[in-house]
């Protein structure tokens, strides 16, 4: 694993497309925008591993089913994915964006 060590409005760049950005940090939280293309799907480590678990119980239910594929939830129909490219003026319901572009829009979960 690589520990890098970044401040408030500092970036780190994964590979050529994939941008992490230090949004905020409040005391032992910190809030981080991630910019990557839309087809790179991005989630927060628990909802990822639920998106699998689905994936897994879809395929033993039904294992000729095309859509227990891959595990990777439809654009739209994951309320907790993390993050989404979207148009500022319309961004997802339920999604975290976060203010790294003028291609994403922040929402704020917690006060």
């Amino acid at each position: 694993m690589l520990v890098l060590s970044r401040e408030r409005d500092e970036s780190i760049v994964i590979g050529d497309k994939i941008v992490v950005t230090i949004i905020d940090i409040r005391g032992d939280k910190v809030r981080l925008g991630i910019e990557a293309p839309e087809e790179i799907p991005v989630h927060r480590q628990e909802v990822y591993e639920a998106i699998q678990r689905e994936a897994a119980r879809r395929r033993a239910e039904d294992p000729a089913d095309p859509s227990s594929g891959d595990g990777a939830a439809p654009e739209g129909n994951d309320p907790g994915q993390s993050t989404a490219k979207v148009n500022p003026a319309s961004p997802p319901e339920g999604r975290d964006i976060p203010p790294t572009s003028s291609h994403w829009q922040e929402r704020h979960d917690d006060p």
